[in-house]
């Protein structure tokens, strides 16, 4: 038996202040893990849920960068006030939340 559904891999890695690509820490990414897994919890998801803090996910550009596995789905830029919309659409729902996919090919993997 599986232990968890899904896992939200939530960036948060931190890069020196003049690092041109910036960094998801420096993007609220911190707070937006912990919010994640309140939200779950709240919503008694967090038996088949996990919000995980992950090192550089080398989406930089994007950032704050999540990415929802087993389905590999790359959201950027994301803030709290989104975090309500991927746990319904998505993570409760199978829905991906299109307008916050990186669109560049390589993350996600029906190439949109």
């Amino acid at each position: 038996m599986k232990r968890f559904d899904k896992h939200i891999f939530i960036c948060e890695n931190q890069r020196d202040a003049l690092n041109p690509r910036g960094c998801c820490a420096d993007k609220g990414s911190k707070e937006l893990r912990q919010v994640f897994k309140r939200k779950l919890k709240e919503q008694n998801l967090s038996v088949r849920i996990r919000a995980n803090a992950a090192g550089c996910l080398d989406a930089c550009e994007y950032g704050a960068v999540i990415v929802v596995y087993p389905e590999q789905v790359w959201y950027g830029g994301v803030t709290i006030a989104d975090v309500d919309d991927i746990i319904t659409d998505h993570i409760m729902n199978d829905v991906p939340v299109e307008r916050l996919k990186i669109k560049d090919k390589k993350f996600n993997k029906d190439g949109n």
